[in-house]
């Protein structure tokens, strides 16, 4: 075995007796989640003493009090990240760096997609003046990064966002046994979801399937009223409470899709907490969804998931639960576009609601069960519009 060089070492050791340590992710709830193993090995090879510090976009600050290993959030709507709300102005960017020096950071991680730039951030946490800043990156960072892992996706292939993030901070030798996702649920939403689900008439000892018809990017959208002519059949063949999940502005959806069921579901488009949401998920038997969030919510809740998996990206498939990923492979796989560029959309559209079934009904255990259905009518199917 060949004798670590001295200034790599020593740089080592300087991470690892790092008390104040900042994990930069400013994306999704999702890739969130993702990053949640990776922040676990950090936990278990700093100080019992040390802090982590979230920096995150507002829109997954909500996360924090579920995250186990996260002690507290800076919340920053980064000018280089897709954010929603009107313009980010140059003054939150000087506010932010006068923040963090207040904090006296030891070591800043950067967690990033590999279609993202890192050095934003970077340069950032330079200014701050954060001695210890790791990150990968395509281009050399020089100064910008103390450790620079020199990206190689997707030159040498696309790894699992869960995998990218664990081998960034393996370099510098923190690892964890246990790379499931995290996310901790809380008694307080407990009782707040029974609440509810009393309001709504839903039978709390009822088996039921949670179904989320949503998504932020069109491309990643499986029609609404596919959804609920799977789930129909789903129900049919279960007995199984039908709960439609989604936002506020996710309702339209929902109700396209219980227009196409014959059997009675139930909505909570636009009601729940994320906290709710979770407990919703970690009771229900499976869930159904387009590729988002609730699917990596699902997966560290252990939730199995049937993942309507439109073909932008290759990096965020279900991680360590039992899962069906359904797709139709397309030349234009990996576009990374919101919109589908081809106007076909044939990834999702040529998946059938009988595949969709079949899944599903797999997932709970009755394989042997997939029946035709009256609701498999092709003539209640419309054609969505993809704009």
């Amino acid at each position: 075995m060949t004798r670590q060089p001295e200034a790599e070492a020593q740089r080592m050791r300087r991470w690892r007796r790092a008390r104040r340590v900042l994990a930069v992710r400013l994306d999704n709830l999702g890739d969130l989640l993702m990053t949640t193993p990776a922040i676990a090995a950090l936990r278990e090879g700093l100080p019992d003493d040390a802090r982590i510090t979230l920096l995150c976009s507002r829109a997954t600050s909500q996360a924090l009090p579920h995250l186990p290993d996260v002690n507290d959030a800076i919340v920053y709507d980064a000018p280089w990240v897709k954010g929603e709300g009107g313009h980010r102005a140059p003054r939150q960017d000087h506010e932010l760096i006068g923040q963090l020096a207040a904090r006296g950071f030891d070591a800043a991680v950067i967690f990033t997609v590999y279609t993202q730039s890192a050095l934003p951030a970077a340069l950032i946490c330079r200014l701050a003046g954060i001695p210890l800043r790791l990150a990968h990156c395509r281009e050399n960072p020089y100064d910008l990064l103390t450790d620079w892992v020199p990206d190689p996706e997707p030159a040498n292939g696309i790894r699992h966002e869960v995998e990218r993030q664990l081998a960034l901070v393996a370099r510098l030798g923190f690892r964890t046994e246990d790379a499931r996702l995290r996310f901790r649920t809380r008694a307080l939403d407990e009782a707040s979801l029974d609440e509810r689900l009393h309001e709504l008439g839903v039978d709390r000892g009822q088996p039921y399937v949670v179904v989320h018809p949503g998504a932020t990017a069109s491309s990643r959208r499986y029609p609404a009223e596919r959804f609920g002519m799977a789930a129909d059949a789903i129900a049919h063949a279960t007995g199984a409470a039908i709960l439609y999940t989604g936002s506020g502005a996710e309702e339209e959806l929902v109700r396209r899709a219980q227009a196409a069921m014959r059997r009675p579901s139930y909505s909570l488009a636009g009601q729940l907490g994320l906290g709710e949401f979770a407990v919703l998920l970690r009771d229900a038997r499976l869930l159904v969804s387009n590729n988002s969030g609730p699917v990596h919510l699902a997966a560290a809740l252990a939730t199995p998931v049937v993942d309507l998996y439109a073909l932008t990206n290759p990096q965020h498939t279900p991680w360590q639960v039992p899962s069906r990923v359904l797709n139709h492979d397309v030349p234009c796989r990996n576009c990374l576009k919101s919109v589908c560029p081809q106007g076909h959309h044939d990834c999702l559209l040529k998946v059938e609601p009988e595949a969709v079934v079949r899944a599903a009904l797999e997932l709970y255990g009755l394989r042997d069960s997939v029946a035709p259905c009256p609701a498999f009518s092709t003539d209640r199917l419309s054609q969505p519009a993809y704009a």
